[in-house]
């Protein structure tokens, strides 16, 4: 990401989401960002991942610049090379976990890889369970679906917005170990919206954005050091 601005609407009217934000993601490694309400954490998200396009400067996805894609190509993109996990799973309730994962599959109308599910089932704990559907499991084990959904196309990068969000205390660590795991044991690059300071201490670093700026980097974040920051922010 380099040199990104992200403005919604126009004159008076104008919101700078997002202002000469420039960052780099190292392959295999954990980043958490976190900012006060409204500091455009998930904007920053939803551009990184290519979900939503940058009004200037410019996001590299590997090789490949977001910015100069067409829409058609964009959305192949997201299918392919990146992978999403959200608060809320977003499985659908009429598939098997099966389906849900190799769903991505499906909607590129390619043949279903077996390796690869069995290795993101695996990599989730969930070998035992295929046939089940969403409504037969906790949420712990949705958000697990969802991450071995997020991991089946092999993607250059996971974007995780609050996975934790829906979750109790037990279950989230649970999932942060998980994304901990896939990280150390896959080479898997993670960058995580949360604003949990726990959360955000499973992270390799802990990025802090203010008023659509970024506001400073924490390396081997404890929850009290990120908390701190968190205060000096504004949010606490």
């Amino acid at each position: 990401m380099d040199s990104v601005g992200k403005v919604y609407g126009s004159g008076r009217n104008a919101v700078h989401a997002l202002n000469d934000v420039t960052m780099a993601l190292p392959r295999g490694t954990f980043t958490a960002v976190m900012g006060p309400s409204g500091s455009g954490k998930s904007t920053f998200l939803h551009c990184a991942a290519g979900l939503d396009r940058t009004t200037s400067g410019k996001v590299w996805l590997g090789d490949t610049e977001l910015s100069r894609l067409k829409e058609d190509a964009l959305t192949e993109l997201r299918r392919e090379r990146v992978g999403f996990v959200f608060q809320a799973y977003n499985l659908l309730d009429s598939l098997t976990v099966e389906q849900n994962i190799t769903l991505p599959f499906r909607l590129a109308d390619k043949p279903i890889q077996h390796d690869r599910l069995r290795t993101a089932l695996a990599a989730v704990s969930l070998s035992e369970q295929p046939d089940r559907y969403p409504s037969q499991l906790s949420g712990g084990q949705r958000q697990r679906v969802a991450i071995a959904r997020a991991l089946i196309n092999q993607p250059d990068a996971v974007f995780a917005d609050e996975p934790t969000g829906a979750l109790d205390t037990r279950t989230g660590r649970q999932i942060l170990e998980l994304l901990r795991q896939v990280v150390k044991e896959m080479g898997q690059t993670v960058l995580m919206v949360t604003h949990d300071p726990v959360a955000a201490s499973h992270a390799d670093s802990v990025v802090f954005l203010a008023d659509g700026r970024l506001a400073g980097e924490l390396r081997s974040p404890s929850p009290e050091k990120v908390a701190d920051r968190m205060t000096r922010l504004g949010e606490w």
